[in-house]
């Protein structure tokens, strides 16, 4: 386990916070019949909830995993970083995938599916609770992003207001691997896994994300963090994702120049750090308002110079 004094979170707490971000994976069973495994895979997108730090997942009555498991309960579950709009389009054209969780482990079937539901109102009541109370610094950061396919709670809440019948099942892990954006491979310890907890601002950080990419200015803003803070001149910037100890940022630079003298852009990725952890929502969009006025400080100072 990494000091308080790193720059970067362990794999295990980085897989935390993704598990604790988003609200949708892969689960990924066993094709079975009456004569027992197959080796075939039968995969869907599933919704879930983290309760004492294993997933419990929701899966559609008609879904093929409530047969698979029954004969096989060994499965897999996957879950990404959240990438929403903007971020989604810009790593389709440039080939590139976020960073993820994959689980191996059993798909048990969770017996007492009352207290599962009323989990589940808890998590959505709790975070509509937070984000009615947020304050103008942090509203105005979320404002441009977009309610309906960022925020966890409208998300969930379909399980509770649709018509749709499920079956929720516990995910009990027996291994676990980090994914990194460049497809690296880490295999994380459970015990380290159990020992974590995830950042208090993971749960809205696809709202986060969203709100400053779909912002023109606040991208500007992560173009100056880039030249004033790590002497990157880049023509354009997305926040890729973030913690409570810094974020990460794609920009485009310039690539090295061709035969002709002519050079093309690429896409790289750069870590910037925050003064001071950011233990809730509320410290991180204040300590990013406080760097953008630093920096568009910083780049005044410089011109009145020239």
């Amino acid at each position: 386990m990494k000091g308080s004094k790193a720059t970067v979170l362990s794999f295990a707490e980085k897989c935390k916070n993704i598990l604790a971000s988003n609200w949708q994976g892969h689960l990924n069973t066993i094709k079975a019949d009456a004569k027992g495994s197959k080796e075939d895979i039968y995969t869907s997108k599933v919704k879930y909830i983290l309760r004492r730090g294993k997933p419990y997942i929701w899966v559609p009555e008609k879904e093929l995993h409530n047969v698979n498991t029954i004969i096989d309960e060994r499965g897999s579950f996957s879950v990404t970083s959240p990438f929403p709009g903007a971020l989604a389009s810009l790593f389709r054209s440039i080939q590139k995938l976020p960073a993820r969780v994959a689980l191996t482990g059993d798909v048990l079937p969770h017996k007492d599916e009352k207290s599962a539901a009323e989990c589940l109102e808890e998590v959505i009541l709790s975070e509509q609770k937070t984000i009615s109370e947020f304050s103008y610094t942090v509203s105005g950061v979320l404002s441009s992003s977009d309610v309906y396919n960022t925020s966890r709670s409208e998300n969930l809440k379909l399980l509770l207001d649709g018509d749709e019948k499920y079956t929720i099942y516990k995910f009990n892990p027996r291994s676990c691997i980090y994914i990194d954006g460049n497809g690296g491979t880490h295999e994380v310890n459970l015990e380290d896994m159990d020992a974590s907890k995830a950042d208090l601002l993971a749960p809205f950080s696809a709202k986060l994300i969203d709100g400053i990419n779909q912002s023109e200015a606040r991208r500007r803003a992560l173009m100056l963090f880039c030249l004033t803070l790590l002497k990157a001149n880049v023509k354009d910037a997305y926040m890729v994702s973030m913690d409570r100890k810094g974020f990460n940022v794609l920009g485009m630079i310039p690539s090295p120049a061709l035969k002709d003298g002519l050079g093309q852009y690429q896409w790289k990725e750069f870590r910037l750090k925050l003064k001071e952890e950011a233990r809730d929502v509320e410290k991180f969009c204040s300590q990013l308002v406080e760097m953008e006025e630093e920096a568009v400080k910083n780049v005044s100072s410089f011109s009145g110079l020239g």
